[in-house]
């Protein structure tokens, strides 16, 4: 259904063009839009009209056209005037209201189709048949990108998105649930992922200056037919989740840049808590105090390196061999052993992974 703004919108730009007033009133005679006031005291005469054979007819010097979608009345509209140029006007507008109605009916129809699409809804015969009827492409590249916005119902970030990609008319927006905003879009022959990437920054850039919003974006991987865009939504969707868990100082995040953090998020939670319990038995590696944890990380982020880490740190070396060694002893790992290293940093991953899962409501 169009909304009454977009209605008001068209006949005041007809009104300023042709300088004739108009109103658009429902069947039941309430007034939803009009550029003259007192259109309220035509509602018994759009009643008697609705019920008339006649698709136009003059009635106390007004113009009264009926505006269908499809065979089915949706509006009457009002001209003031009973000239000939008037009449002329009259068809004019309605014949314009009713594009809107059919355009407004055929985006819908898109946007629900992309929804079923993403959710796999489908089966694969409707995915064609219904790509076919609405005038879409299938064999087309393709990428999911998901935009997570800090409120919900956030319609003005939705709204800049739709503005922004208002020229590329073979991509969707569209929404699935109340935080997150979908953009299927169409992957020309000479783009790359790099070229993804820098869309996905124009439109995080867009969102934080233009709609005031903080965003997160992630996207799946490029799928050549429309049956693979719910993968390409899936992979988004992991992304996200993968991007929140284990690259929090990200905004943009790419499921082909996920590294083992997309293997850690595919792990069941028992065979987690196991893996934990065999490396530390009863401890957890996020026991330890805030000063031990940043010396670890400062440590991983300076590739073992002792020296390093202890200039960034502004601590003596010494101090530095004295913390690790204080670690080897309570788990049993040599932070300086490359093997030992890597089993303490997938232990906290894994551990970020089974406190974020806490954190879902199933």
């Amino acid at each position: 259904m169009i909304s009454n703004q977009i209605l008001q919108n068209t006949i005041e730009g007809l009104k300023s063009i042709t300088r004739i007033d108009l109103c658009i009133m429902d069947t039941d005679g309430k007034v939803l839009a009009s550029t003259f006031s007192g259109a309220e005291g035509h509602e018994e005469a759009v009643c008697s009209f609705v019920d008339s054979p006649a698709d136009s007819q003059v009635v106390s010097g007004y113009q009264f056209f009926k505006v269908y979608d499809d065979s089915r009345l949706e509006y009457v509209l009002i001209v003031n005037g009973g000239s000939e140029d008037v009449y002329m006007i009259g068809k004019i507008a309605a014949f314009q209201i009713q594009n809107l109605l059919v355009a407004y009916k055929e985006r819908f129809d898109k946007d629900n189709f992309i929804k079923n699409l993403l959710l796999d809804n489908l089966l694969l015969v409707d995915i064609y048949n219904r790509a076919k009827k609405l005038h879409i492409e299938t064999d087309v590249r393709r990428i999911v990108f998901i935009i997570e916005t800090k409120h919900e119902k956030d319609n003005s970030a939705l709204e800049t998105v739709r503005t922004l990609f208002a020229t590329k008319t073979k991509d969707f927006i569209t929404a699935v649930d109340e935080k997150n905003i979908i953009i299927v879009k169409e992957v020309k022959p000479n783009e790359s992922y790099k070229e993804l990437e820098q869309t996905a920054y124009v439109v995080l850039d867009t969102l934080n200056t233009e709609a005031m919003s903080k965003v997160h974006i992630a996207y799946g991987t490029i799928v050549n037919s429309i049956k693979e865009v719910s993968r390409s939504y899936k992979e988004a969707k992991m992304a996200l989740d993968v991007g929140k868990i284990f690259y929090s100082d990200r905004n943009v995040v790419a499921y082909s840049n996920l590294g083992i953090g997309r293997l850690i998020y595919q792990l069941p939670i028992p065979l987690c808590k196991m893996f934990i319990k065999e490396i530390f038995g009863g401890k957890s590696p996020d026991d330890f105090d805030e000063e031990t944890l940043s010396t670890i990380n400062k440590f991983f982020e300076n590739s073992l390196n002792v020296s390093e880490t202890s200039r960034q740190l502004f601590i003596h070396r010494n101090t530095l061999v004295y913390r690790l060694d204080k670690i080897q002893k309570s788990t049993g790992l040599d932070l300086r052993i490359f093997e030992d290293a890597i089993t303490f940093k997938i232990a906290l991953m894994v551990v970020k992974y089974m406190k974020y899962m806490e954190t879902i409501d199933y």
